[in-house]
């Protein structure tokens, strides 16, 4: 559908993409930009950019970026349509309606409403005479009716259409469950509630929409738990159990637990910034999504062989993002739920403050797959020490875990520390290599990132680049370039771009990258976003005169160049057919 410029144009005023961005991004203000870890991909350093004054943003590392529909298209998984509904309802605006076509926001919007219904449908449960084994089961485990209610815990009994009835009562039609995960079809056709005899844990999201369930049996059934599917509102890759509540927290820290018990007995005891995956291991959007609301994280995961391999690899994960990990070892307790019953919460709160870092866990975790003891495994761990260490940004880092990987392996430290910059000497000659090999094509960062949408003309491009920096800093300037026609433009974007900005120009409507709308696609608004975000001209006259001459020159070029091709075609088929004369 296309909505009417004047809707949204008003959508873009009423949604700062500041006050949007920054609802998920923490932003930083140097000059006239704010800038912030990407959303879209791992980063220890922000390249993540927003211009206030242009309405759109730009990461420098993965090269996306647009306005404000945009973003959140590509922050909530959204297409134009759905993402426009969606800023639409943040800013309490009527929608043009769409006529023929169903919105895919609307459908969410019923899932959504079924979910929190279905919660008290299972709250419900939990506290009615059917609800008495997840009673009991909430009494063995300590958990207090505050923790209870604030997690909103409920029941589902044992059968297999009551979750069905109650919400066919409620005018929901058995697709709707099928589709939120809440039923499943027999092989007979049938369909039978998902959930049965098992204690429910709500995921919420971080706008506070319940989008699926974890379910715990409460006897030897298997799985122990079972969650929700992928639905259209429920990804597991990109959401965390108790990060509506955590993300609020004020202790300077978030608390990775591996499991929904974990995370509730934690805040039940005062650590409101405990979160727990969803039935996966950690995910690179996992890491991401942490790092935008702390800087610190705290993994508490199992002490045994799984435990110890989910931490390397959530340790591998949350370092780029350049957040501080740091690994908390418990004894005398397998998790944290045991440990907070046995010891208290002083016990445990001593216990986070001593977590050690991650390089520290790293260099015990490899100290104990080798018997030191043994020369050849001595200097097996020692090369591997070496390249751990190496990869360390700090000469006072490496230093002080030399040291220690050297008391540990009964080595000198000055004879761990040949070896450790050694291997720090072969990784920053593999960092040159990799940055020489980028530099080997001076003309590469003037080219776009896609191929589809190189340039033949760089000169020309740099120009019009040039002339839509200029419009879109000061649109008055598009007097001046009456003659100016987008088939002047050597690069067919830029061309198109231009045209789209002189129409909103000359419709009275603001001009900007962000008002564009589904006109260009994704790919080719992240390019334009790189070009407005490039170093701007000083705007006057001149400036638009020296890239308007030089497009004007570049084009009479082509016309020319297009002429002597044509002529010689038409050349050489005459002389095809015979008429070439002598």
């Amino acid at each position: 559908m296309a909505f009417p410029p004047s809707f949204l144009d008003e959508l873009s005023a009423r949604n700062p993409i500041v006050e949007v961005v920054g609802q998920y991004v923490r932003l930083t203000r140097k000059g006239s930009n704010l800038f912030g870890l990407c959303p879209f991909h791992a980063e220890k350093t922000p390249s993540f950019s927003v211009a206030p004054d242009k309405g759109i943003y730009y990461c420098f590392g993965c090269h996306k970026g647009g306005g404000v529909v945009n973003f959140i298209m590509e922050q909530e998984s959204l297409d134009f349509l759905d993402a426009v509904r969606f800023l639409a309802k943040r800013a309490g605006m009527e929608v043009p309606d769409d006529g023929a076509r169903a919105s895919g926001y609307r459908r969410q919007e019923r899932l959504w409403a079924l979910c929190k219904d279905a919660a008290r449908y299972f709250r419900a449960q939990l506290f009615s005479p059917a609800g008495a084994p997840g009673q009991d089961y909430i009494r063995r485990r300590a958990l207090s009716l505050d923790t209870v209610k604030r997690f909103g815990l409920g029941y589902a009994p044992n059968g297999w259409s009551g979750l069905l009835d109650a919400m066919g009562e409620k005018g929901y039609a058995k697709q709707d469950l099928l589709d939120a995960g809440l039923a499943v079809k027999s092989d007979k056709g049938g369909v039978y509630d998902r959930f049965r005899g098992r204690l429910m844990f709500p995921i919420i999201d971080v706008r506070g929409s319940v989008i699926g369930f974890g379910g715990r049996v409460l006897d030897d059934s298997k799985p122990k738990y079972l969650n929700s599917p992928e639905t259209v509102i429920f990804n597991k890759r990109k959401n965390l159990f108790a990060l509506n509540i955590a993300k609020k927290s004020k202790q300077g820290r978030i608390i990775l637990t591996e499991g929904y018990m974990d995370a509730i007995a934690l805040h039940q005891y005062g650590f409101d910034c405990a979160v727990a995956s969803l039935g996966t291991s950690l995910t690179e959007e996992h890491a991401g999504i942490l790092a935008k609301y702390t800087r610190q994280v705290v993994i508490t995961y199992d002490g045994d062989a799984a435990g110890q391999n989910a931490t390397r690899r959530a340790i591998d994960l949350l370092e780029k993002t350049g957040v501080q990990v740091r690994v908390l070892r418990m004894q005398g307790a397998k998790d944290p739920d045991e440990f907070l019953k046995q010891y208290g919460p002083d016990r445990f709160r001593l216990l986070l403050e001593r977590a050690e870092n991650h390089v520290e866990y790293r260099l015990d975790a490899l100290r104990r797959q080798f018997d030191l003891t043994a020369d050849d495994q001595r200097v097996a761990f020692l090369r591997q020490a070496a390249n751990l260490i190496a990869s360390l940004p700090s000469a006072v880092e490496r230093e002080v875990y030399g040291v220690r990987a050297a008391e540990a392996a009964g080595i000198s430290p000055e004879a761990m520390k040949l070896e450790a910059d050694k291997a720090y000497r072969q990784r920053r000659a593999q960092a040159r290599r990799r940055q020489a090999q980028k530099d080997l094509a001076p003309a590469a960062a003037a080219q776009p990132q896609s191929r589809e949408l190189r340039y033949e003309n760089v000169r020309s491009a740099m120009a019009e680049e040039g002339v839509l920096r200029l419009v879109l800093k000061e649109p008055a300037l598009l007097d001046a370039c009456r003659r100016l026609e987008p088939e002047h433009f050597s690069a067919p974007l830029l061309g198109r771009a231009y045209g789209l900005l002189r129409a909103q120009y000359e419709a009275g409507r603001p001009v900007g990258l962000g008002s564009l709308g589904e006109a260009v696609t994704p790919a080719e608004l992240g390019h334009l976003s790189a070009v407005a975000q490039k170093t701007d001209e000083l705007v006057s006259e001149q400036a638009l005169a020296d890239c308007l001459a030089v497009i004007d020159e570049e084009y009479a070029r082509r016309q020319v160049a297009g002429a002597a091709d044509l002529q010689a075609f038409h050349r050489r088929l005459q002389e095809k057919k015979g008429y070439g004369g002598n």
